[in-house]
């Protein structure tokens, strides 16, 4: 299990370290009980489950990146088509003594950013041009230094695996409904599992939905407080935050919800969350991610008076 501890100098979190071990057991625990009773309620299809379950594991594990990449846009540039924002994350790399991660860039108004990768060897860290026309250098640095801690903290490969649950539950509900299966067994443990899986599916993927939730906003918060930290800045850090959040309303409704779906990933989420219950929401609330940024700014301030 990956902990907040590596060897760079991002400041080691155990409040995330303990959410993460906490949100993978009882993730794992969730899913040897929907698999058990899987098993047990399509006794004969036990091989095709066991595929299915662990090809998909393999897929969102080793191929997450490379998929998240590909969906949100992400096109890998080289320090020549995007010197300052290579320079940038040479600057992060250098502070918190960590590998560079690949750089990308993506072609979208949404001013946001992201880090994916389920290591430090195979980290991509991705801008969107709509980001690199708003902030200034010492916000930029920010944003990314904050991305970069996802990486350096093992989160981002926490996540995915935590939300792998979830995905699994609903493809195996569809593979049920749409495959036939146990449709022409007549015998009482088929009746059973057409009214069992839907319900356990429904039920794990809700419970997976709210643990990676959860994991998420606290995630984010821990990203902050890391990336103020290295930089020093906590103040411009605030200000990209107030910035992005500020021109997400300029944003057209189309683009918002193309990258929508993805709001765990980002710096900041494509909707504002004013409408959305906090149990569901992906990020802590602006208020809350100023106000601790303001109180580092603070403490920082007095530690150099």
């Amino acid at each position: 299990m990956p902990g907040t501890r590596s060897r760079s100098r991002y400041v080691a979190d155990r409040g995330l370290t303990t959410r993460m071990v906490t949100t993978m057991f009882l993730i794992g625990l969730l899913y040897v009980v929907f698999v058990g009773v899987l098993l047990a309620l399509l006794r004969s299809s036990w091989p095709f489950i066991l595929v299915i379950a662990g090809a998909l594991f393999i897929a969102q594990f080793w191929f997450s990146d490379r998929i998240a990449a590909y969906s949100m846009g992400a096109r890998e540039v080289t320090p020549e088509e995007a010197p300052e924002l290579h320079g940038t994350v040479d600057r992060i790399c250098a502070l918190a003594d960590m590998p560079k991660p690949r750089v990308a860039i993506a072609d979208s108004d949404v001013p946001n950013a992201f880090a994916t990768g389920r290591n430090e060897k195979a980290a991509l860290v991705c801008a969107t041009t709509g980001l690199l026309r708003r902030l200034e250098p010492e916000e930029l640095e920010g944003v990314l230094a904050h991305e970069m801690s996802h990486v350096a903290h093992r989160d981002v490969v926490v996540m995915t695996i935590a939300s792998f649950l979830g995905v699994l539950a609903g493809v195996m509900m569809r593979v049920w409904l749409y495959s036939g299966l146990g449709r022409s067994s007549r015998d009482s443990n088929a009746a059973i599992a057409m009214l069992v899986i839907p319900l356990v599916s429904a039920a794990v993927y809700v419970i997976s939905f709210l643990l990676t939730r959860l994991l998420s906003r606290y995630r984010e918060l821990s990203a902050d407080r890391a990336a103020a930290l290295l930089t020093g800045r906590p103040s411009a850090l605030a200000s990209a935050l107030t910035k992005v959040s500020g021109q997400m309303a300029t944003i057209p409704t189309r683009d918002l919800r193309k990258a929508e779906p993805f709001n765990a990933f980002w710096f900041a989420p494509a909707f504002s969350s004013h409408s959305l219950s906090r149990l569901l929401s992906t990020h802590p609330t602006l208020e809350q991610r100023l106000d601790q940024l303001g109180r580092m700014s603070m403490e920082l301030g007095r530690g150099t008076s």
